[in-house]
């Protein structure tokens, strides 16, 4: 097959998330499998216009918030006349519209919908937009085959007017040659971490909150904040109002090899965010050996098996947050048995397994396209 693959940012770029971790892992094992594939995506600083990663073409153009008004006159002057057998639309916050002018097999991702949970993200007219965007998206792509990351994202496309036949799970997983348990010793004392980007609805304020809870009766304890991302600064004012000190840690954008480290360290991680597709730093954590607190919303309550390999709360109840911290600190045979129950979960994702979903779905959307198209 030779696939066009469409999405606002590449697994190098130092914005990127899960979203893009899950397109790479699954596209660059296509690509190893004999198939081609070029993505199209923004530029950052530095990045070259042009590069190979992990066997696919990547073709960067336009900013990071311009992007999408690229996407369809680059479609029209070049790639409608470079014989791709399939495109696939990654929807990410502003959808590019493919449904309208691509004329090729087509193939939607979606990770999950903000809703209004994007005003809590961004000013009311930005929100206004992302929103009235996601909106007409919904009743656009209804009618192409989509791929989901979690039953909570089908749920929520089912009662956007989606058909369950549409629907099709490839869903986040790990690769285990890199993470995994490295058999270091963890530190004496507590150490809860987060993972991730720092953006205004993962919360990450609360985590901040309920550690300054938690602290009060383990004073040893510290908060470990690995990811970068534009509300870095305000947390870090947050961490000094509530007179955090050298205990909460900001480190940084680090390597997937530094993250291994960190996470082998860590005694409990926390994803406090508002909404994921996924949560795919949940099992990321869970294959090395660490139960994850987090919010009771949709993906995370997909990705954390409750009271197993960790716990669920509910959203925004920093108490409650702070209470199941607390549980696993002082329960050391409970963490234990949440840390094997988590080893054995996350390690039970396999790439492989969702390249296979995504290549049974492309070429199926291929095979009916060309049915369509015979009658």
């Amino acid at each position: 097959m030779n696939i066009l693959v469409l999405n606002w940012q590449d697994i190098r770029n130092p914005l990127g998330g899960g979203a893009e971790v899950h397109l790479h892992e699954i596209f660059r094992r296509i690509a190893a499998r004999g198939h081609r594939v070029t993505l199209y995506c923004s530029r950052f600083e530095g990045a070259p216009a042009e590069e190979v990663i992990d066997g696919i073409r990547v073709l960067r153009e336009g900013r990071r918030n311009t992007f999408n008004y690229h996407v369809w006159p680059r479609y029209r002057s070049r790639f409608r006349h470079e014989q791709y057998d399939v495109v696939v639309d990654d929807l990410n916050k502003i959808p590019f519209f493919t449904p309208l002018f691509v004329r090729e097999p087509l193939v939607g991702i979606v990770h999950h919908l903000f809703g209004r949970s994007i005003f809590a993200e961004v000013s009311l007219p930005a929100g206004t937009y992302v929103a009235g965007a996601e909106w007409l998206a919904m009743r656009l792509y209804r009618s192409i085959p989509t791929a989901v990351v979690s039953e909570s994202t089908r749920s929520e496309l089912l009662t956007n007017g989606f058909s369950s036949e549409r629907l099709h799970l490839v869903p986040n997983a790990i690769d285990s040659a890199i993470f995994h348990t490295t058999g270091a010793a963890r530190p004496s004392a507590p150490l809860i971490g987060y993972l991730g980007r720092m953006k205004k609805y993962k919360s990450i304020d609360h985590l901040l909150r309920a550690f300054a809870i938690v602290r009060r009766e383990h004073t040893d304890a510290r908060l470990m904040l690995v990811g970068d991302g534009d509300v870095r600064p305000a947390l870090a004012d947050l961490a000094a109002q509530l007179d955090l000190g050298t205990a909460a840690q900001f480190t940084g954008f680090v390597s997937e090899e530094e993250k291994v480290r960190l996470l082998n360290q860590m005694h409990v991680v926390v994803n406090p965010s508002a909404k994921e597709g996924w949560g795919l730093t949940v099992i990321e954590a869970n294959a090395c050996g660490v139960p994850v607190v987090a919010s009771d919303v949709p993906g995370l309550r997909d990705s954390v098996v409750d009271g197993q390999t960790g716990f669920l709360y509910e959203y925004g109840n920093i108490e409650q947050l702070a209470e199941k911290l607390g549980l696993l600190l002082r329960d050391g045979h409970l963490r234990t048995r949440m840390a094997g129950e988590a080893l054995t979960w996350g390690s039970s994702f396999n790439w492989d397994r969702s390249a296979d979903a995504m290549i049974a779905l492309l070429e199926s959307t291929i095979r009916a396209h060309g049915a369509i198209r015979g009658r």
